[in-house]
């Protein structure tokens, strides 16, 4: 497969988009996919769509789709809810495996929602457990003993810095501790192989690379080996083993079953099942190689032509996601100019111009175009101006 796959997606014209790895742009064939549930499916079955346009069967059916993209086996992985919901589920059944112990284990550099529903969880079980949290380094060294969980994103969501997944897990499987790995910036960013790694437990999101759409379900993934034996603490009647018996008492579902909670999303599983009809034909490993192509020319132009700016991101394209992040003091403003030229990347606090890099839509001459902008609006301080330094709702 040659990429990139422009074709595949509708962009605004003009526009260079360095932002997928917030929200992914949209492929074409979503809306009418969407269209097309509603009115014929929604419109023209009513309740029967459930048996009769298979909605039931979605979140496996999906989640098959991405398994395909993180190394997963088919019928391992589940789609709904929200990344925060998953995190919690996942962290709650890991922490049952581990009874004697008392220590979630995560890093400074996870998203911070991750931490607050384990602060969360915390609070709720309410027996002595505790948050323990480290610089990303110093992880490998913390695993001990005590440690029940080991929770962490794969790629910093402000950096790119990527951790080694399989030397983790290993050593916190040595340690007699559970893995939980968050792949929001690492599921069609990056390599991922769960069965080589051997984790215990995944989740992630798919509104960024997996152009989902802005709220798409969340996945969740268990190691075959232990889903029938992992306990779904929120015990949602759609993870019951018979949920249309409506059983006062809760029974589990079976295998990756039981980790749904409620009503699947069909119109957004609908979006999310059309967009993933994008990665047809494509690996994940042609889509590394050819992301780490367009970062490091985009690193390399960026310092040769816009020395105010200063690397964030690990300089060893194998220590890095499908990002790259630079510092700047203004750097707020400095992006909402780019914005405003059709250039557009994100912020992250305190200082933290981000770009996101994905070769399915993207090509050396949008990094080249790119850079061209970001050294214009940086030496003629085009940033400087009060519009641009208006902070809004979203960042």
């Amino acid at each position: 497969m040659t990429l990139p796959l422009k074709d595949r997606f509708d962009l605004p014209e003009g526009m260079i988009y360095l932002d997928g790895n917030s929200l992914g742009p949209l492929p074409k064939g979503v809306g009418a996919a969407v269209q097309s549930v509603i009115a014929k499916e929604w419109g023209a079955h009513l309740i029967k769509g459930w048996n009769d346009c298979d909605w039931m069967d979605q979140p496996a059916r999906v989640g098959t789709r991405v398994g395909r993209l993180i190394g997963a086996p088919a019928g391992s992985v589940v789609m709904g809810d929200t990344l925060s919901i998953k995190v919690f589920q996942a962290v709650s059944a890991a922490l049952a495996l581990r009874p004697d112990r008392r220590v979630i284990l995560s890093d400074s550099g996870n998203f911070p929602s991750d931490l607050y529903m384990a602060e969360g969880l915390i609070a709720l079980k309410d027996a002595g457990y505790e948050l323990r949290i480290v610089e990303p380094e110093a992880v490998a060294d913390a695993i001990d003993r005590e440690v029940a969980v080991v929770m962490l994103t794969e790629v910093d969501y402000r950096t790119g810095r990527m951790h080694d997944m399989a030397a983790v897990t290993d050593t916190a499987q040595n340690a007699g501790a559970v893995m939980v790995w968050d792949l929001a910036h690492s599921a069609g960013a990056v390599e991922v192989d769960l069965t080589a790694s051997g984790c215990e437990m995944a989740v992630g999101c798919t509104y960024k690379y997996l152009n989902g759409g802005p709220g798409a379900p969340a996945f969740i993934y268990v190691r075959p080996d232990l889903v029938d034996t992992v306990t779904p603490f929120l015990s949602g009647w759609l993870g019951h083993a018979a949920p249309f018996a409506f059983d006062r008492s809760y029974t589990p579902g079976k295998g990756i079953e039981r980790m749904r909670v409620g009503t699947p999303p069909v119109l957004q599983l609908a979006a999310l099942e059309q967009a993933m009809t994008v990665w047809d034909g494509v690996t994940m490993a042609e889509v590394r190689a050819a992301s780490l192509i367009l970062s490091e020319r985009f690193i390399a132009e960026v310092e040769a032509r816009c020395s105010q700016l200063t690397l964030l991101s690990p300089r060893d394209a194998a220590r890095r996601g499908s990002q790259v992040s630079f510092g700047f003091d203004n750097g707020y403003a400095a992006m909402q100019a780019l914005i405003a030229r059709g250039v557009i990347g994100d912020f992250r606090a305190p200082n933290v111009m981000r770009f996101g890099f994905t070769p399915l839509y993207l090509d050396v001459g949008d990094v080249i175009a790119a850079v061209d902008t970001l050294q214009d609006v940086l030496d003629r301080r085009l940033w400087d101006k009060p519009e641009y330094r208006a902070v809004g709702r979203v960042t």
